[in-house]
């Protein structure tokens, strides 16, 4: 692969210019979609779309404004980079937060493309690098995980190791200890950016360390490099943001005293040695690596204690994916994929350094096993090596513009399938602007300290735009998943009453333990039987602790079409991990009525008139048939038609939104099913403060 004479500053920094412009641009897309909805819109400005987002949001929150002090899961702006560059831009920016908050994303992912020139530049081949740039930067992976509105430090996730890559692979290239030293300082402050990443960093440190004994065991700056990278890896046992900031001065320092003293090669490989120990040790290298793995392939429920049911294998990003849509998340296509892999390996072949990037690699690869979130460390490589693949190729056309043509035509044709998914990518805001106007009415009512009892995903949002805690969130689903899914489902509100203020008592007072582990003793001495105090609390006059706080049960609409996942979660026996009994709950909408005989799009068909199912080659006689009207005034007008009274089945028309819902009769009487669809409720036990066709909020009086 032949060189282009190296190029001036000014060129160098006209490539990263147009890279980012254009990254920066694709991602205006989705803004250009949607600046019309105004059911999109709050405070004059389009909303996020990552759930996640709305944790690192109520954290710049807490900096600025010094909300959710009672609120024990609020990051701290000392311990995440996003949260404290979030709220430091409110500071000093004229943007609103609002503003900030969503093009973030944007602005500090599209860096990624100045790490890829300055990459290719090392070979004095920077338009490889400028065509791999403008890839890389749009690749559906790293794209859907860094839009703008996904506020989430997946912004840094790939782009801060390409940095890393870059200035390790350079200080094997010049051999200058700076190159070096820039490495360690950008691994010294990698975690507070993205300390998921941690792993990645480590392995990337353990692969620079091999590299370099195999290849340049006899240089003097091996073994100093090797130091300064092992320094940065250490964790030191100091509070954020102390502990970055005196590794990155320990680490400036040092550098300064190598940079000064004159010792034997032995005893530099020594130090070395000793610094790579320690770091094993005291890293906990090993026990993150494989707690991350067993994380990601875990399955079903837990085998010791009580037997609550995992949360892994519900997420799509946590599960094992198909080779197609493996290889179209980092490559755009399948074609894609292989074209990177070749052009990697002779990448490789080529240019021996490259080895450095197997981590980054390795770690997308392992995305078939792990689940979705794992391929966006590769697209940057990925990018890489198929522009470098289409370069090599050129030069065999002798003629310079055939060469850099094919080049340019062959990105372009990489380009073409993620820009058309870029375009489809329709991703709405986490919520609309009718679900905010809720929580926004919740948030006049409630104080800071108050809970509000909701499935984890609308933990954060609900943090973010009501100012009260949750039991569960995105962060935390774990054993209490069990108890908000119960109260959810049971059919008793007392139940769901004396549940929700034992469960919130019990995590406040135990300085905010996993309830569930506390109120049933898991894996404890004396564990309890959760069936026998579940009964219990079915009795009115169930002994409570003393009420310290309100507490609000958030049911809303869009929690349909997962209710039976998360149902999953408390139709549990948790003395044996199985099933209390079979759910049926079936949202679906009809797609032809025929003289009272409605076919649904699920392909169920009921008889109004006989009052049955057809399901399948089966027949299922009904209970009862139930309209449902909202009303302007939040209330809900109900029509109900009996048929078999003892039917296992209930099918409800939820007029107001042309939603039907069929389910079976002890699904009906669940919480949810009254409290929000049917709006029956127990006045003694809850009094209804939030009526919207969106959500239905109430205050429990207990």
């Amino acid at each position: 692969m032949g060189n282009e004479n190296k190029i001036s500053t000014k060129v160098l920094l006209v490539y990263m210019i147009m890279a980012y412009a254009f990254s920066f641009l694709i991602r205006m897309i989705w803004v250009w979609q949607f600046q019309d909805n105004p059911s999109f819109y709050w405070n004059d400005q389009l909303m996020i779309n990552t759930n996640d987002g709305y944790f690192f949001a109520a954290g710049a929150q807490q900096a600025l404004w010094d909300m959710h002090q009672s609120n024990p899961r609020i990051p701290d702006m000392s311990g995440f980079g996003l949260v404290f560059f979030t709220a430091l831009l409110a500071k000093i920016t004229p943007f609103s937060f609002e503003t900030i908050i969503l093009y973030l994303p944007a602005v500090v992912s599209s860096l990624v493309v100045i790490p890829i020139i300055l990459t290719a530049r090392l070979f004095n081949r920077t338009l490889w690098g400028f065509f791999a740039a403008l890839l890389g930067a749009v690749t559906v992976s790293y794209y859907n995980r860094t839009m703008i509105g996904y506020y989430d430090t997946d912004m840094f996730s790939a782009m801060a190791p390409m940095f890393i890559l870059f200035f390790l692979m350079k200080s094997t290239i010049d051999f200058d200890l700076k190159s070096a030293l820039y490495a360690a300082l950008a691994i010294s402050v990698y975690p507070f950016l993205y300390d998921q990443g941690l792993s990645v960093v480590y392995a990337m440190g353990m692969m620079y360390a091999v590299y370099m004994i195999f290849y340049h065991r006899n240089e003097n700056t091996t073994y100093l490099s090797l130091i300064l990278v092992f320094v940065s890896l250490l964790p030191f046992p100091l509070a954020a943001p102390l502990s970055y900031m005196v590794k990155i001065a320990v680490v400036a320092g040092l550098y300064l005293v190598l940079q000064r003293v004159s010792l034997e090669q032995k005893k530099w490989m020594l130090i070395a040695g000793i610094l790579f120990v320690l770091f094993l040790v005291f890293g906990n290298v090993f026990g993150i690596i494989l707690s991350k793995v067993a994380n990601y392939l875990s399955t079903g429920t837990k085998t010791e204690g009580l037997h609550f049911y995992s949360v892994v294998q519900t997420i799509r990003e946590a599960g094992q994916i198909p080779f197609a849509v493996f290889a179209q998340r980092i490559s755009g296509s399948q074609l894609g994929l292989v074209l990177a892999l070749i052009g990697y390996i002779v990448l490789v072949l080529r240019h021996r350094v490259f080895i450095l990037a197997l981590p980054l690699v390795g770690i997308g690869m392992f995305a078939l096993f792990g689940g979705l979130r794992f391929t966006v460390y590769a697209v940057p490589m990925a990018a890489m090596s198929a522009v470098y693949l289409f370069f090599v190729i050129g030069d065999f056309f002798k003629d310079k513009k055939l060469r850099y043509g094919f080049a340019a035509l062959a990105t372009a044709a990489m380009l073409y399938p993620n820009i058309a998914h870029i375009v489809d990518y329709k991703v709405p805001t986490v919520l609309n602007k009718a679900e905010v106007e809720d929580l926004a009415k919740l948030d006049a009512i409630a104080d800071t300290k108050d809970y509000t009892l909701a499935w984890w995903d609308y933990g954060y949002p609900i943090w973010f735009y009501s100012d009260t805690n949750t039991l569960i969130d995105g962060g935390k689903h774990q054993n209490d998943n069990f108890i908000i899914s119960k109260i959810l489902q049971t059919a008793s509100p007392d139940l769901a009453a004396n549940l929700s203020r034992l469960a919130v008592e019990t995590y406040v007072s135990s300085g905010y333990a996993e309830a569930a582990d506390t109120i049933f003793k898991n894996k404890q001495k004396g564990q309890l039987d959760p069936n026998v105090l579940l009964a219990e609390l079915e009795d009115s006059a169930y002994k409570l602790p003393a009420k310290t706080r309100e507490i609000y049960l958030y049911l809303p609409y869009r929690m349909m079409s997962i209710f039976p996942t998360v149902m999953l979660f408390g139709n549990l026996d948790l003395t044996t991990g199985k099933p209390e009994r079979e759910v049926v709950f079936y949202p679906t909408r009809a797609v032809k009525n025929d003289n009272g005989k409605v076919i649904f799009a699920n392909g169920i068909r009921f008889d109004a008139q006989k009052g049955e199912l057809l399901m399948g080659a089966e027949t299922r006689e009904v209970k009862q048939f139930i309209i449902t009207q909202n009303t302007n005034e939040g209330e809900v007008k109900l029509q109900s038609q009996n048929y078999h009274m003892d039917a296992a089945y209930v099918v409800i028309y939820m007029q107001s939104y042309g939603q039907f819902v069929i389910l079976d009769s002890r699904t009906f009487e669940s919480v949810y099913v009254q409290m929000f669809i049917l709006g029956k409720y127990d006045p003694v036990l809850f009094e209804p403060v939030v009526a919207s066709p969106y959500s239905r909020i109430y205050k429990l009086k207990k």
